[in-house]
């Protein structure tokens, strides 16, 4: 049956199906990752780095549009998410957690993970706490926190009357768009599967070198090594992607930031270890330890090479993978092949004792930093008179770190 030929209904036909910017089917897909986008965008500079972390302070400009952009495509509080990811951080894979994947299990996070969120944001003593210095200006306490809810609302609308019915759509995926990346993937993934650069007190994980999908925040064992540092990238091949908006904002005087990744410093080889040297180890001590671990496993994989008879390819993966770990974070069910790999390969078990003893610097409270200083020099000692080229390198590489 045709329709009746009234203006009114053909004008209302035509912006359902094309809305006021009568766009193609690509230029629709095109805007829909680019509104995504600046949704990451807020969340990991505006959210996680400025607000959360203070890694970074921004312009009022700026950082009023991110707090009105949330406000329209997540309804996110910022006192809430600041509050539930410090809370995060200090409470990290513990029952306190507010979504670890090794408290709640990774299915729970990745499915559910928006909920976590949900149920935390009502813990008035989580928001007491981990709430501080978050905005408390007019348009925050009468808009964006009591009417939460109205600015996705309002973006349904403005997405239909530009979009037509597809703007529906449009709306959907910017509603799922931060659940599934950040509730999602980064707290679930990022603290489950990947690779880690550095041997962070927690489970996290990079999931990507390359940070470009979630703005960066896929580099997230980097951010947990240096939670307030406003860059997440720290390899040469790494690429954090909300660092590269950062530094765009900053030449435009838009940002100003506050503290980046420190970088392990050489000088000239001191004959001993002292307290400066003490200082500047301390400081570095992730990369160090990074440093160390690489010079475990190319001294393992030599003399695993140079056995005559090689034990279970069971117990060299487990060296392998695991060798270089601290203790607390080696699987229980690894222990013993970890101990059989050790018994035939004494280099690998002399450096892993070392590697302890090194750890304890920084862990063993109950020394002053003269005694520590003592102590660094007398593990370089041994070190160098260990016979093994390895820790002997590294020792006399070790002497000459500097802050």
């Amino acid at each position: 049956m045709l329709l009746p030929n009234w203006p009114w209904l053909d004008a209302t036909l035509f912006w359902l199906g094309h809305g006021l910017l009568d766009l193609t089917w690509w230029q629709v897909v095109l805007v829909t990752l680019g509104l995504t986008h600046i949704t990451i965008a807020s969340v990991t500079i505006y959210l996680h780095r400025h607000s959360a972390h203070r890694a970074l302070d921004l312009h009022p400009i700026v950082s009023h549009f991110f707090r009105f952009w949330l406000w329209l495509t997540t309804g996110q509080v910022t006192k809430e998410w600041t509050a539930i990811h410090r809370k995060h951080h200090a409470k990290c894979e513990q029952a306190e957690d507010p979504h670890s994947p090794h408290v709640y299990g990774i299915k729970t996070v990745l499915l559910t993970g928006a909920e976590l969120y949900r149920k935390e944001s009502k813990n008035l003593d989580t928001l007491a706490r981990y709430g501080h210095g978050t905005p408390d200006d007019w348009i925050e306490r009468n808009v964006y926190t009591r009417f939460s809810w109205q600015g996705v609302a309002l973006m349904l609308i403005i997405n239909l009357a530009l979009f037509g019915a597809i703007g529906l759509t449009i709306w959907a995926v910017q509603m799922m768009w931060i659940p599934v990346t950040a509730a999602g993937i980064i707290n679930g993934a990022a603290h489950y599967w990947g690779y880690r650069n550095f041997e962070a007190p927690d489970a996290s994980t990079n999931i990507s070198p390359w940070g470009i999908i979630i703005g960066g925040e896929e580099l997230h064992n980097n951010h947990h090594t240096y939670p307030t540092s406003a860059k997440l990238s720290v390899k040469p091949y790494e690429f954090d992607l909300g660092w590269a908006y950062i530094r765009i904002l900053e030449t435009f005087g838009l940002a100003t930031v506050k503290k980046t990744p420190p970088k392990l410093a050489f000088g000239d080889i001191k004959p001993v270890a002292d307290e400066k040297t003490l200082e500047a180890v301390i400081a570095n001590r992730y990369e160090v330890m990074a440093n160390y671990a690489r010079q475990l496993r190319s001294a393992m994989q030599q003399e695993i090479a140079s056995l005559p008879a090689k034990p279970a390819e069971s117990v060299l993966a487990a060296a392998k993978r695991w060798m270089h770990r601290d203790a607390e974070k080696i699987p229980a069910a690894v222990v013993a092949q970890l101990a059989q790999a050790r018994a035939v390969l004494p280099v690998a078990d002399k450096m892993v004792r070392m590697r302890e003893e090194l750890r304890q610097l920084w862990l063993n409270t109950g020394h002053n930093r003269a005694q520590l200083a003592l102590d660094l020099q007398a593990w370089c000692k041994r070190a160098e008179d260990s016979g093994i080229a390895a820790l002997q390198e590294f020792s006399v590489r070790l002497r000459a770190v500097h802050a």
